[in-house]
């Protein structure tokens, strides 16, 4: 029997100094993202007004009643600022996810809601917004409660999984799936028998994905997370190429996967979830990303996922800010422009025969 084998060089540049270079690339791009997106608007600011309230606010220079108070300062400060730093946030989150979720259930084609994690969250959106059971998380109900439900699927996943045997990708994937119906059909039952014009407005609204609603206190809570986590996943480079050679391969290496695959499975969970939270639901982000690393810088975990959650933050940045322009006096929702993207790009990937995780020859 042969030994299958990945090779993780199969992009088109190798080496560390092309990677090194990448990375300084990437990071000066974010960097210049986040300076001219802010600028970016439906309401026409001039680049000096939108720098001299961040400036004003911190380092404390500047005419502190032009730039410290009015309507100036909350676009600026309020709006959005706020929207283009969890910009950043959500798109790593969703690149990296979907990196993890690709290496744990050895699918390309993958993405961050491929294991139910979406319908889960969509379920819990739909019973805050139309059974208004959970009214004691006041004004982030939905947010709260598709998380919830992103995690609670996602740990459901796993139990189902190893029902009968232990769990292996799969297996996840099948779970997933069952799972992903089986809350899908809830939440339309749950549209169907409700008598609630404004939530169903609320829930559509939702579905199609936004950052306006960004705020600072969730950036708080929700960006160091995102970078541990991501962090985190960094250093598990050498388990998650272990895990595109599958788990028998993986055991005569001396490396039980199933642990590891349960605990990436939460974590990456956790991230979509949070994105989840703060945006609503985004799509394609996690499957394109990956993939234009991948092709170009092969499947190596070491340098996909820094590459993949630098080049999700930017991506997600100017996509945004496309929404905010492309219709002028109005914005179109980010998970609509994202989709508009991505679904070209997946129809590409399917039918790319030729296209995988650059498995070699035996």
């Amino acid at each position: 029997m042969k030994t299958p084998r990945i090779d993780l060089k199969s992009g088109l540049f190798h080496g560390r100094p092309i990677y090194v270079v990448a990375i300084l690339v990437l990071l000066a791009a974010l960097v210049v993202s986040v300076l001219a997106a802010v600028t970016f608007g439906s309401v026409p600011l001039s680049v000096g007004e939108v720098y001299g309230v961040i400036l004003h606010k911190l380092l404390g220079v500047g005419n502190a009643q032009v730039f410290g108070s009015g309507k100036l300062y909350d676009i600026v400060w309020f709006i959005r600022l706020p929207r283009v730093i969890m910009a950043v946030g959500v798109g790593m989150a969703l690149a990296v996810s979907g990196c993890v979720m690709q290496a744990i259930v050895r699918n390309p084609l993958a993405d961050p809601y491929i294991l139910g994690i979406s319908s889960g969250a969509t379920l819990g959106a739909t019973v805050a917004a139309l059974l208004g059971v959970v009214t004691a998380f006041g004004a982030n109900a939905m947010g709260i409660c598709a998380f919830l439900g992103a995690l609670a699927v996602s740990i459901l996943v796993q139990i189902v999984a190893n029902i009968g045997g232990r769990s292996s990708s799969i297996r996840l994937l099948l779970a997933g799936t069952a799972l992903s119906s089986v809350c899908s059909a809830i939440s339309n039952f749950i549209v169907y028998i409700a008598d609630d014009r404004e939530g169903m407005q609320s829930i559509t609204f939702w579905l199609m994905g936004s950052l306006a609603g960004s705020k600072w206190e969730n950036i708080a809570f929700v960006l160091p997370v995102i970078l541990v986590i991501t962090l985190f996943f960094i250093t598990q480079s050498r388990v998650l190429n272990l895990m595109l050679l599958g788990d028998d391969v993986a055991v005569t290496l001396g490396t039980d996967l199933l642990r590891y695959r349960h605990l990436y499975l939460v974590l990456s969970a956790m991230l979509v979830g949070l994105t989840v939270y703060c945006t609503g639901m985004i799509g394609f982000v996690g499957l394109m990303i990956p993939h234009v690393v991948r092709m170009l810088f092969g499947t190596d975990h070491k340098r996909l996922l820094p590459l993949s959650a630098l080049l999700g933050s930017v991506f997600l940045i100017w996509s945004d800010v496309a929404c905010r322009i492309i219709i002028p006096k109005s914005e179109l929702p980010l998970g609509i422009l994202v989709a508009a993207i991505g679904a070209p790009c997946f129809v590409y990937l399917l039918v790319r025969k030729s296209y995988g995780f650059g498995e070699g020859k035996s």
